[in-house]
């Protein structure tokens, strides 16, 4: 692991490697960012108190690199309950949130360097919840877990992140599929979905797909499948 007190951005810096030649697995970690970024280039505030991790990595060949967004939010939740939040009610939102009691706690974000090397990104709100303007936002120290810190979350998420990544090289994305739709966000729920393009779809979010696309079923019209875009509740 390399540390820095503080960085313009975890992924930045694993994007810089990646250009300079780095390959095989490399951990990134930074006390604070002062340019972090979250998906779509939107900024991700970054204060002391909250974790910041980068891993470089490389998609095994066959297997879309989309789904280690799932990967590495299933080694998120993992570290999550195991550093004193075991009592939380954590869930996945589809594409690459982290929810605790319905706010987000942490997002996840993928980058790649266009030759196979990816930067993944994960932030998790440890101390403080800083405003996300889509979303109500929480941190651990606000649900219930004032014991865990940033260190002790970290070494657990690098754990867990290498195991998941393992396992998903060794047995492919159906475990990782199962374990992040068994605490995924408003599954068998009524569900809104904006694609990039600003279209809308309304269904019922029926289950993730074996790529990672979400399914969503719109009745008489079939079901639809999502490959980007967000998701909400349906208003009523």
């Amino acid at each position: 692991m390399t540390a820095f007190d503080s960085l313009d951005g975890t992924n930045a810096e694993a994007l810089r490697r990646l250009a300079a030649g780095a390959r095989g697995i490399e951990v990134i970690w930074a006390r604070e960012q002062t340019a972090g970024r979250g998906r779509d280039g939107r900024s991700w505030s970054s204060p002391l108190g909250n974790l910041y991790v980068s891993f470089l990595a490389e998609a095994p060949r066959g297997r879309p690199p989309a789904e280690i967004a799932f990967v590495a939010a299933v080694a998120a939740g993992e570290a999550i309950l195991g550093c004193g939040a075991a009592g939380v009610d954590l869930r996945y939102k589809w594409p690459n949130d982290l929810l605790v009691a319905g706010r987000k706690a942490g997002g996840i974000l993928i980058e790649g360097d266009g030759s196979g090397g990816l930067a993944i990104g994960i932030g998790i709100n440890v101390e403080s919840a800083p405003a996300v303007a889509s979303w109500p936002a929480t941190c651990l120290h606000d649900e219930g877990a004032a014991g865990t810190t940033v260190e002790v979350l970290r070494d657990s998420l690098i754990a867990a992140f290498l195991a998941s990544f393992a396992r998903w090289r060794r047995e492919g994305f159906s475990p990782v599929r199962e374990a992040w739709q068994a605490r995924a966000y408003g599954i068998g729920e009524a569900m809104r979905a904006r694609l990039p393009d600003g279209s809308v779809f309304d269904g019922v979010f029926v289950a993730l797909g074996d790529d990672g696309a979400l399914l969503l079923d719109q009745g008489p019209q079939g079901v639809r499948r999502i490959a980007a875009g967000e998701i909400m509740p349906m208003a009523g």
